[in-house]
């Protein structure tokens, strides 16, 4: 990359924190704000989560979950009731104690999550069996007042999609949690070309106030994983705090089951993470803001900058395409357009418009090929979109499955969590085991998936005390 048109950015091996940092700012998807922990979205990094927003919203709609919009401030009254909830979440709760100068006779909570204010009005509208499903979501900002920030990562303020459902049944609530969970693993690996390994936390790892809860975790770039989206059970715990009850067929009272789970902009920093390069930032083509930028060759010269707008209307009946027409030189457009992660460029000058055809380069390999000019680009184009991501998740998925190792030996679990990657091991199902492997290796566990929930455990022991394990676990440290 030249010096010359676009600042370096620090390479991924020699300091994979601030190469993350630059690529968030010099990519332009954010700004710090005077606020510590809080961050101002850029037209890029909005853009993105719009794009994350109408892929969600068209999904939740089509299997009737309805929009609705809760009050961002929660009396502390109301945060109490469920007493293992308000123990995960109060040293992160923000309060409100004053109304312009008067002291407030109690104390309003900026909602972390917004559980306790959805089951206060559940309690209001469901009476009777015919009254669920009740299948809400709500797009809001959440604040959780956050120690260590990380822009996207970890925030203090941070924009997300709450889902919140009641049941009639056990059964019908953790369906609902674990199709939500498919979803969200369809739009990490389809959308975002992000592999992911579903599974079950741990009690100790499992959302405050939960009897599950479902995660997809996915490791990034330096081998450290990410919780990237969660769906949980909420079983009665909150249903029976609040009295959120109906008369079933039968006429009898019961406690609703219910659910919660959430995608967030945390998910726009596993995207920079997992397919970001030294160059700058890498956009998966099915969620990129601008999917397209035409750079015009010798633009001065007549006919080049018509074409390149004709092109542009053309392509723009299938994709989100820009024309960068700008004075700087071709060389700065070519390396702002990589810094930037816009999927397809396309270069075309007067040889090109002679010729008929235009140059094709591709971000995630800076491949280049030469098109043809005619009605046939668009699917040309389009079936480009599909390779990109393609290669991308396949990319991904091999890293991920080469720092996997599933070991059953204590020095050779330790040097892999402190290399970097998912450690597959057992344990026995106790959380002095899991406190331990924390305080000597730093690594939690990040779930039991899915694919080995069912496996016999019989020859297995404990990767910490050596006892008859229970459970084969994904271990590693993680953000």
């Amino acid at each position: 990359m030249s010096k010359e048109f676009v600042k370096e950015i620090t390479t991924r091996d020699e300091d994979f924190a601030q190469w993350y940092t630059d690529i968030v700012l010099k990519a332009e998807l954010c700004d710090y704000s005077s606020v510590k922990g809080c961050m101002v979205l850029r037209p890029t990094g909005y853009a993105l989560w719009e794009n994350i927003q109408k892929i969600v919203d068209e999904r939740l709609k089509k299997t009737e979950h309805e929009n609705v919009m809760m009050p961002m401030l929660i009396p502390e009254h109301l945060l109490l009731k469920e007493a293992e909830h308000v123990e995960g979440f109060a040293p992160e709760v923000a309060w409100v104690t004053h109304g312009g100068n008067n002291e407030l006779q109690e104390r309003l909570a900026i909602r972390p999550t917004s559980e306790v204010m959805f089951a206060e009005h559940f309690k209001n509208v469901i009476h009777s069996y015919r009254d669920l499903p009740k299948l809400y979501n709500q797009w809001v900002s959440v604040v959780r007042w956050e120690k260590n920030t990380r822009p996207f990562l970890r925030t203090t303020e941070f924009f997300w999609q709450e889902g919140h459902t009641c049941h009639n049944g056990y059964e019908d609530a953790d369906r609902e949690a674990r199709e939500i969970l498919e979803m969200y693993k369809d739009v990490c690996e389809n959308i975002l070309a992000i592999p992911v390994v579903r599974g079950v936390k741990t009690e100790s790892e499992r959302f405050a106030g939960a009897v599950h809860t479902y995660t997809n975790e996915t490791l990034m770039y330096d081998g450290k994983a990410l919780q990237i989206t969660t769906s949980h059970h909420l079983g009665q715990n909150f249903s029976e705090a609040f009295d959120i009850t109906f008369l079933n067929k039968e006429g009898k009272k019961e406690a609703v089951h219910q659910t919660s789970w959430a995608i967030t902009t945390r998910s726009i920093g596993g995207m920079i993470m997992v397919h970001g390069d030294d160059r700058g930032l890498v956009m998966p083509p099915r969620i990129a803001p601008t999917q397209i930028m035409i750079v015009p060759i010798a633009q001065h010269k007549d006919g080049v900058l018509d074409k390149a707008f004709d092109l542009k209307e053309q392509l723009s009946a299938d994709f989100k395409v820009k024309v960068d027409d700008s004075d700087k030189q071709p060389g700065w457009k070519f390396n702002d357009c990589e810094m930037k992660g816009i999927p397809v460029r396309i270069e075309i000058g007067p040889r090109d418009i002679e010729n008929n055809e235009v140059v094709v380069v591709r971000r995630d390999t800076l491949e280049k090929v030469t098109m043809t000019l005619d009605e046939s680009l668009n699917d040309n184009i389009a079936a480009l979109m599909d390779e990109i991501h393609d290669n991308m998740f396949e990319q991904a998925k091999k890293r991920a499955d080469d720092k996997t190792l599933e070991t059953e030996d204590k020095d050779e679990f330790a040097a892999h969590i402190k290399e970097g990657g998912f450690a597959i091991s057992p344990w026995c199902g106790e959380e002095s085991c899991e406190e331990k492997i924390k305080e000597n290796t730093m690594a939690t566990s990040r779930c039991m998936s899915f694919e080995n929930l069912d496996k016999d455990m019989s020859d297995k022991k404990c990767i910490c005390c050596g006892g008859q394990a229970k459970h084969l676990v994904h271990w590693a440290r993680a953000y």
